[in-house]
This record gives structure tokens, C-alpha cells and sequence, in this order.
């Protein structure tokens, strides 16, 4: 298994993983094309044997906030589940962008992602960071009407 940055051409694959993970909302999937184009440095895949992705994180730079990681999307394929992946990259994509002054990790989880929850609760007590949750957009918010509250979880410092 390898872990790299994302290609334009990997665009589908992580969508279908996205897709297929049951929990993620599913953006276009033009929009994982370009987050592979303009977000690579900020994204990573794990590949497995053939070099195809089977796992991935996506974030940005909060452009608000430069010190600050959003973690947008983590997912692992069904096949690749159970084996720790998902903190395996998290850790990965931190220690990258930590020597650019990044000492704050930030995303959002839906009360119902227990998976999600255990993952970046798992991260902070692995650094010995404090960990805040709040409402950022509450479930009326969305067009839907359907959607759960997104908890914004924020652990810092990461370093």
C-alpha cells in the first residue's frame, strides 16, 4: 500500500468510494475531479496493490484562517474497512501540512456518524489536543429539510 496525493484521474474512484461508503453526502462527481485538481496538496489516497485508490482524505486550508486543516471527506473502501487506514492517512495529511503553520484540524460529523466521530475523537487523544464540538449548521439550514445538524469538531493543537 502506498499513500500519495490525489490525481485528476483518481477523480471517480474516490467519488465511488464516497459513494459507497453509505455516509459520506455524495458531492457531484465533477467536484471530486476538481478537489483532486485543485486540492491535491491538501488531499491524500491510499492506493492499494494494482495503484488504485482504496482509501482517501480530502481538506483545504481555511482561507479565514491559514492555520487551520477542514477535513472534508474520509473514506475507506468496503474491501480495505477495519485495518486503520482512515487514521493512517489523517495522520499523514497533519503531518504534512503541519510544517506550513497549521496547528488547528476542523470538520464537521452528523450525530448519527459514530465512525467518524470515533476517528477524529481517536486523533486528539492521540496528540493530547483539546477537542471543542459545536453546531455550525444546524439541520434547518439545508434545502432538504432532512438533513442532521453538522457538529463542527475542532482539535487543536495538532503539533
Amino acid at each position: 500500500m502506498g499513500i500519495d496525493s490525489p490525481r485528476v484521474e483518481d477523480g471517480a474512484a474516490i467519488w465511488r468510494i464516497a459513494r459507497d461508503s453509505e455516509v459520506l453526502d455524495l458531492n457531484s462527481s465533477y467536484s471530486y475531479l476538481l478537489w483532486c485538481r485543485d486540492f491535491a496538496a491538501t488531499s491524500l489516497v491510499a492506493r492499494g496493490a494494482d495503484g488504485e485508490p482504496i482509501a482517501f482524505v480530502t481538506g483545504y486550508i481555511r482561507p479565514q484562517s491559514p492555520q487551520t486543516l477542514v477535513v472534508w471527506q474520509v473514506a475507506v473502501d468496503r474491501a480495505h474497512r477495519g485495518q486503520g487506514l482512515a487514521g493512517v492517512l489523517l495522520d499523514a495529511l497533519t503531518a504534512r501540512v503541519a510544517g506550513s503553520g497549521v496547528h488547528t484540524v476542523e470538520t464537521t460529523i452528523t450525530p448519527d456518524n459514530t465512525a467518524s466521530d470515533r476517528l477524529f475523537t481517536s486523533y486528539a487523544e492521540r496528540r493530547g489536543a483539546s477537542l471543542e464540538r459545536e453546531v455550525l449548521f444546524d439541520g434547518g439550514l439545508f434545502p432538504e429539510g432532512t438533513h442532521e445538524p453538522e457538529v463542527l469538531y475542532r482539535i487543536s493543537p495538532i503539533v
